[in-house]
């Protein structure tokens, strides 16, 4: 049986927006952010989910609701948790929803018993919290069976897919029907992309909400160069000594001072890179559908023509060990690590694989901030993707960003603009041709970040994504 376990969230003032964005978009969040307090009076906006640490939903969450519970809205986040066999299905669903066949494994009677006999405890814990009239956000795969217990409790039901395949294929059908029995009880469907919303749903109950980042969080705030180095130097990332003016700082998102103690683990041939050499960094989950094993092979490719222009690669993902819902990242993690042995030795050298610590989750979102700022590119080398949180990271901290023209990053990225993107996934030979050509052209590197931040703040800033949740509240009746 599932558990349930709530999240404790912060409080983050809605004014600090007014630092990054005009005033009169402030003046209008403003009016929404009073209005939706008003609807919300006397109930619980309740966030169900599978994981507290990693991915796009646990990195957003702490954020919104924070913004939310500042305006006086009584916004809650609860994590299931399960048994492996639970989620090796919600993962095989996952790769399904993303057109691609994952494991192999079925989605058939056997896993729609596993599925449903895990949720059943925790969807029956939850319906018991639950009063007439609250508003439940359940998001993703894993929560979706929860739907059918809760029909009855008086809330708004609403389902947040955050993934999605722009194209429909046998994967894509398995997984949407296997969802079937469950969508039935929703009264309304949030996700990132038109194309992403199956036919199995009533789409005149579907909004289009694209995923944001919290430009104030430890993962985004603005850093020192002082404090970058110092960090990158105590993890390992970079070779030392720290600078003299040596910080190990950021600001926690309940405002007080954190530091930076834990190191990383990397797997590497010889020393860090030195502080001015350029890195190119992929920042993601252990995932094969981020393909880290591609970027390595395409760095490859480019180095054995005799370029590069003495730049490194490092490839990041968080410690596979807690990570409790992706139970393919330690394997994908091992493949990387063989495949990197494979590689030859002048290239292997020029190569780090690195797992963040994840213990606190804020540390970790430092060492993160302080990669992508350091990062001469920033490659997000996806076979598929709902939605690239580390594009938008990356571009609000003024990089370079190289992604795959795939799902949501079409919707992030202006090619050739605001970043490059890449028509083929697979063709590396087109991948290590963009990484040389951009290594050697500075001023190409910084026009691209230039536009980048701008694109970011136009679009996918977290004030925005609030906005149109409060439009959603509106169209299901709150009133």
């Amino acid at each position: 049986m599932t558990k349930l376990q709530e999240v404790r969230i912060g409080v983050h003032p809605l004014e600090r927006f007014g630092k990054v964005l005009p005033r009169d978009e402030m003046r209008h969040a403003v009016k929404v952010a009073s209005k939706a307090r008003d609807r919300l009076s006397g109930r619980v906006v309740w966030n169900v989910n599978s994981t507290a640490v990693g991915g796009g939903v646990a990195e957003m969450l702490p954020s919104l609701l924070g913004y939310t519970r500042s305006i006086g809205i009584d916004s809650r986040w609860l994590v299931i948790g399960g048994e492996p066999d639970f989620f090796r299905v919600t993962k095989r669903l996952h790769h399904a929803l993303h057109g691609s066949a994952g494991d192999g494994s079925p989605l058939g009677d056997a896993e729609r018993r596993i599925y449903e006999d895990s949720l059943r405890g925790a969807a029956l814990e939850f319906a018991s919290l639950v009063r007439d009239g609250d508003v439940v956000l359940l998001h993703d795969p894993q929560t979706a069976g929860m739907a059918p217990t809760l029909r009855n409790s008086g809330a708004h039901l609403i389902w947040r897919c955050h993934i999605g395949s722009d194209t429909v294929n046998e994967h894509v059908e398995l997984g949407w029907e296997f969802l079937r029995p469950y969508l039935e009880f929703v009264e309304a469907y949030v996700f990132s992309r038109q194309s992403y919303i199956p036919a199995i749903c009533d789409h005149g109950k579907a909004e289009i909400i694209t995923p944001s980042i919290d430009a104030f969080s430890s993962k985004n705030q603005n850093l020192s160069e002082a404090a970058i180095h110092t960090i990158l130097v105590h993890t390992g990332l970079v070779e030392g000594p720290p600078p003299e003016d040596a910080d190990h700082g950021f600001l926690r998102d309940d405002g007080t001072p954190g530091r930076v103690g834990r190191r990383a683990e990397i797997v590497r041939l010889g020393r860090p890179p030195a502080w001015d050499t350029p890195l190119i960094v992929q920042v993601s989950r252990w995932d094969p559908l981020k393909d880290m094993r591609g970027v390595m092979e395409g760095f490859s490719l480019m180095c054995g023509r005799g370029n590069g222009r003495n730049g490194e690669l490092v490839l990041a993902g968080p410690d596979v060990s807690a990570v409790t819902d992706d139970p393919e990242g330690a394997m994908v993690f091992e493949s990387v690590v063989e495949a990197w042995h494979q590689l030859p030795h002048a290239v292997r050298d020029r190569v780090h694989l690195v797992s963040l610590p994840t213990a606190d989750v804020e540390e970790n979102a430092a060492i993160v901030n302080a990669l992508q700022r350091h990062a001469a590119i920033v490659v997000q080398k996806s076979l598929r993707e709902g939605f690239g949180l580390t594009v938008t990271e990356a571009m609000w901290k003024e990089r370079p960003v190289v992604a795959s023209g795939v799902g949501g990053i079409n919707d992030q990225i202006e090619d050739g603009v605001s970043g490059i993107l890449l028509k083929d996934p697979y063709d590396l030979a087109t991948f290590a041709d963009v990484l040389d050509s951009l290594l050697s052209s500075p001023e190409r590197r910084a026009e691209l970040g230039r536009a980048a931040r701008e694109r970011v703040r136009d679009k996918f800033l977290g004030l925005g994504h609030l906005i149109k949740y409060a439009r959603l509240l509106e169209r299901v009746g709150i009133t």
